[in-house]
């Protein structure tokens, strides 16, 4: 019987734990932060949790729900803050009510308040585009497709204000003290409604009476905190998203009188392309929260189970790895990378409808005017966690088409 072979240790190899760059974009105009950190795919912000900048990095967090769950509030969010079969449940509700046809129906309703608002707009005389265009535009079209009164427009915007200014403030109670007051103008619309919509047939008439089939069980009327939570969702999140989107949009046109003149003779496709190109370049969109339900390597890390993963849409937009020069308008090679709606599971299920407003906004305003920069109302960005620009000073002139 042959002896064994001696035993033998191997030399000492030295191991290298991999660098963690600390990000820091604390009262920071995130693009400005990001730019810094080009080519680091995860970094780590002060308190610890894992920020995801690059581009391939966010498509497999955002589209593994596995391992990265959206469960990361104590509060309701339907359906953001589900996953698996709840989450697809409540998208079998909640989708349909964007879907083309919807969507076709209600763009002369869109039109028509685009038309309203841009002949009230003054010509020759700066204007905010943010304050003065898109949260004006953002709260009437919601309100329009939502089916709410129209008196609710002067509170609505307060209360944009509001949020925008404790969501830049950081502080927990301030921002819940403004969601709290944000579900108080939601219940008044819903009691409204309660046990009285025999012959409405507005979108929130419509939610409340809806079902939902969880987890096998018979379908069941949709909760009241589930209603509140889904048209939180709505509007809460999207009056502020459309307002950045629109001083993102027009910002762009005004800079690129070229691309003006392009979006006028180009189709809807191709306008809807040309804006979602702008969006890209300067996504507004900032970040959404995961967190790991397991021990995970990704992107050079070790993300340890329980541990918060936040996607910075962002960055991922910029990644020079998949863009190429992040600033040039490419809509037919970007669009396929395109993250300003996310993707995966929890896709933003609004697309449609933000596309749409953002498209019937810039035909309407550009049909009717051509756009400059105005430095009589300086432009300035907005700061971490908010994106896009606080400002955007611009003029608009009668515009006539040559014959």
């Amino acid at each position: 019987m042959p002896k064994s072979a001696p035993h033998t240790v191997p030399s000492a190899v030295p191991t290298t734990a991999p660098t963690v760059v600390t990000f820091d974009e604390q009262c920071r105009e995130p693009r400005q932060a990001t730019e810094e950190l080009r080519g680091t795919a995860v970094a780590a912000d002060a308190s610890g949790d894992w920020v995801v900048l690059g581009h391939a990095e966010a498509i497999r967090v955002a589209s593994d729900a596995d391992t990265f769950s959206s469960a990361v509030s104590t509060h309701l969010q339907v359906p953001n803050g589900l996953d698996g079969e709840q989450h697809s449940a409540f998208r079998q509700v909640i989708d349909p009510f964007f879907g083309a046809e919807r969507m076709a129906a209600l763009e002369p309703v869109l039109r028509t308040v685009a038309e309203d608002l841009v002949a009230s707009l003054p010509r020759d005389t700066p204007v905010d585009a943010v304050a003065g265009i898109g949260s004006v535009f953002a709260v009437r079209a919601q309100t329009r497709w939502l089916g709410w009164p129209a008196d609710l427009e002067p509170r609505l915007l307060a209360w944009m204000d509001e949020n925008h200014a404790a969501t830049r403030s950081g502080d927990r109670d301030r921002t819940a003290g403004v969601a709290a007051a944000f579900d108080a103008i939601i219940e008044e619309v819903v009691s409204a409604r309660t046990g009285e919509t025999d012959g409405q047939t507005d979108v929130t008439t419509e939610l409340l009476n809806s079902t939902v089939q969880v987890d096998g069980q018979p379908a069941r009327p949709l909760s009241r905190p589930e209603v509140v939570s889904i048209l939180r969702n709505w509007t809460g999140g999207d009056l502020g998203s459309i307002a950045a989107c629109v001083g993102v949009v027009l910002q762009g046109l005004a800079a690129a009188p070229d691309l003006q003149a392009r979006m006028r003779v180009a189709g809807p496709a191709e306008r809807s392309a040309i804006i979602d190109e702008l969006l890209r370049r300067d996504d507004p969109f900032v970040s959404n929260r995961r967190v790991a339900t397991c021990p995970v390597d990704l992107g050079g890390q070790h993300v340890e189970a329980g541990q918060r993963v936040r996607i910075h849409w962002t960055a991922a937009n910029r990644d020079e790895q998949v863009f190429g020069d992040p600033d040039q308008i490419r809509t037919g090679s970007h669009a396929a990378d395109n993250l300003v709606y996310g993707v995966g599971p929890h896709v933003c299920p609004g697309r449609p409808l933000a596309t749409l407003e953002l498209v019937v906004l810039a035909e309407v305003l550009l049909g009717a005017c051509s756009i400059a920069l105005s430095e009589d109302i300086p432009t300035s960005r907005e700061v971490s966690p908010v994106g896009g620009y606080a400002r955007v000073g611009i003029i608009l002139r009668p515009y006539r088409q040559e014959k």
